[in-house]
């Protein structure tokens, strides 16, 4: 009986319990030899108290502890203490697919192929071990909180398919193959029907045999075909449906013979999701019974005869020793076979590898130097440094150039980018002053240019995080205002997780800037360099981080920077190595976002400094007009203050035109000859503005 806070095989501690299944409970432990937290999952009584079934799990669980892979919840370790009988395996913080399918419905085909193809790939590497899984289902598939797709219960799942499995245990005859369900053989083609079954259900929310028994179920599988995916939702591309009826054919020679051929259509559907490229497997008619063709059956008893002569010759010639081959009479070999020409053909084949393996000596000595001959004369340049010296491009004018944009055409070009900012007044923000390397000069591909970028007039001082653990120098950069974005390279100099570089390294960049620290992995390893994907199209991004082996999540933003459509954030910079499987996110550019304004205010009358002449009750002309040209307002009034309220507004400000009118007093003068003379008042406009900001929407 598993207690909390009770120790198991002297290193696991039992937390608490995190889940249920038919066969076992899984709990919480930490391993304490280790000091890391795992996950315990122990055989319920009824599994516990069958030895068969024990001796079978023991043995598929074993095997199972060898596989190592990025998208199977690894086996650590396999155990029994008091009766109770534990497998150790890898904590994966998440949900299960059951439960992520039934959050949201039904998934989109991109989300469900970009799962599927890390299931594949995780099935794939225990079939290349030997290890059919037999049980695959949502319930076995975890997603993490990273977005790592995850197989689990390898191992347990032969063990109980060679038991009397009890009805609660049954909730896999949604998912069996037809094979399984017939109670027969089952190898790799039976977990490619049961992963296309959960295609199904991700694509549609529902699972595609249902009854009110498991028997009624499996007998379904056994007998009737499978709906398409398209009868309950129509937009699943062509390609995908066709991906899914092929996986889940009756006969498994129709299904796809092997994980990696799958794969390899998944990946397609990303990229050509209507396509119909999917090839369907038809046994029956390869193997069809024809007709043979008189020309054939006179050839078919050539040959007949041709092997029962060539018997008796052999045996003959074994006995005697001294029957010579020229004796034959020439006609026997009709159909090809002559000693001679045997002979002749063997003298050739011997000379042409001898002529092979002599110029393959001769490579190897010239490339290696090894005879002397392979070196090259002084003054004459050699190959290699001839290819090297083809390897330059023509620097380009950046100056006046967009940050962004100097950086996407260096980086087409194959130049590597590095950013210095400084205050300028005679630069816009993230407009490029100037370039470390002059225009036209010859570059090697793989360079790094530094760029010297304005920081406008209200720059902030960026912090030297150099030597830093990631989490402090991103904490003290954003702190500052800035945008953190990591990379990551080896180092045999800098401890692992500290920072190597950063760029910009010095010197004030605008707030909201990104800056790059380059974080160190420690030695070089196993691990997968990320791919260069801003700018592409979704579906090039996508197959390219497939490709490297690596998972992917998208979503949308807008950009002033990337065309709609393109990817402009992926969450690991081009150059970073991760682990194999590592999910990256991409986002793409829904274009630029459409920014607009308004003005929600009550504009008071002509002030004493504005309008000194101005007589309260005068009519007064107020018109607001954008920045852009626009007029918000065109009205005449007597009474302040005046509500404004307008929307939509396409600019940030605008002026407010006041216009009035005064009426100066009569004149009376005296001229030379004692004659009066009055002068009207007259009339006369006055105007002034206000400058005014609007808010943003």
């Amino acid at each position: 009986m598993i207690k909390i806070g009770m120790m198991i095989g002297e290193r696991y501690e039992i937390l608490e319990k995190i889940g249920t299944g038919g066969m076992s409970d899984v709990y919480k432990a930490k391993c304490h030899k280790l000091n890391r937290f795992v996950a315990v999952k122990v055989l319920k009584q009824e599994f516990s108290e069958n030895a068969n079934f024990v001796s079978k799990f023991r043995v598929e669980a074993q095997a199972a502890a060898g596989l190592m892979h990025p998208n199977i919840v690894n086996v650590y370790d396999v155990g029994e203490e008091n009766g109770i009988y534990y497998i150790v395996m890898e904590l994966v913080e998440g949900i299960t697919l059951k439960k992520y399918i039934e959050k949201k419905a039904r998934l989109s085909y991109k989300e469900a192929v970009s799962i599927a193809i890390q299931v594949s790939m995780g099935i794939e590497a225990a079939h290349n071990n030997h290890i059919i899984h037999r049980d695959i289902k949502p319930q076995n598939i975890i997603i993490s909180k990273e977005g790592k797709v995850k197989v689990t219960d390898f191992g347990i799942a032969k063990a109980a398919t060679s038991n009397t499995i009890t009805s609660n245990v049954m909730g896999s005859v949604h998912y069996t193959s037809p094979e399984q369900a017939r109670g027969g053989y089952s190898d790799e083609k039976s977990d490619i029907y049961s992963l296309g079954i959960t295609m199904f259900e991700m694509l549609t929310g529902r699972v595609p045999f249902n009854g009110e028994t498991t028997v009624a179920i499996a007998i379904k599988h056994i007998q009737e075909e499978i709906p398409s995916p398209k009868d309950f939702v129509p937009e699943i591309p062509a390609g995908v449906e066709l991906i899914v009826l092929k996986c889940c054919q009756k006969s498994p020679d129709r299904r796809y013979q092997s994980m990696a051929e799958l794969i390899e259509d998944l990946k397609q559907s990303l990229i050509n999701p209507e396509d119909t490229f999917v090839v369907f497997n038809d046994p029956d008619e390869d193997a069809a019974t024809r007709f043979i063709s008189d020309n054939e059956m006179a050839q078919i008893k050539r040959q007949s005869e041709r092997r029962d002569y060539m018997d008796e010759t052999m045996r003959l010639k074994s006995d005697a020793e001294e029957i010579e081959e020229d004796e034959y009479p020439e006609e026997d070999y009709e159909d090809g076979y002559d000693p001679k020409m045997e002979r002749i053909t063997t003298i050739l084949a011997v000379a042409a590898g001898l002529i092979i393996c002599c110029v393959i000596i001769y490579f190897v000595g010239k490339i290696t130097g090894i005879f002397g001959f392979g070196k090259d004369e002084p003054g004459t340049p050699s190959t290699e440094s001839t290819t090297v010296e083809t390897e330059t491009v023509p620097m380009i004018k950046v100056s006046g150039m967009s940050v962004a944009e100097a950086q996407k055409e260096l980086r087409d070009m194959g130049l590597l980018t590095e950013l210095s900012y400084v205050e300028s007044e005679a630069y816009e923000q993230n407009i490029v002053i100037s370039a470390d390397i002059t225009e036209g000069t010859s570059v090697k591909k793989g360079t790094t240019v530094t760029l010297t970028v304005s920081a406008g007039t209200e720059g902030r001082e960026v912090p030297n995080v150099t030597g830093l653990s990631y989490e402090d120098a991103a904490n003290q950069l954003v702190t500052q205002g800035f945008t953190v974005n990591r990379t990551e390279s080896y180092s045999a100099d800098v401890e692992r997780g500290n920072v190597i570089s950063q760029s910009p390294v010095s010197g004030k960049a605008p707030i909201g800037s990104v800056v790059t620290v380059n974080v160190s992995m420690g030695q070089e390893d196993n691990k997968v360099r990320v791919p260069d994907l801003m700018g592409r199209t979704e579906d090039d991004a996508t197959f390219m981080l497939l490709e490297a082996g690596l998972a992917v999540t998208t979503g949308e933003v807008y950009s002033n920077e990337y065309e709609a459509g393109q990817v402009c954030y992926q969450s690991y910079s081009y150059g970073s190595y991760v682990n194999p499987g590592t999910t990256v996110e991409i986002k793409i550019s829904l274009g630029s976002e459409s920014v607009t304004y308004k003005y929600n205010a009550s504009i008071e009358g002509p002030t004493l400094e504005e309008a000194p002449d101005y007589v309260p009750g005068t009519s007064v002309g107020v018109t607001i007009v954008a920045d852009n040209g626009k007029v918000l307002l065109d009205t005449t009034t007597t009474t302040f203050p005046l509500a404004a309220n307008h929307n939509g507004i396409p600019s940030p400000r605008g002026t407010i035109t006041f216009t009035y009118t005064v009426t100066t007093p009569s004149t009376t003068t005296t001229n030379e000859a004692g004659e009066t003379i009055t002068v009207p008042g007259a009339t006369e406009t006055r105007t002034f503005t206000r400058a005014v900001e609007f808010v943003k929407e």
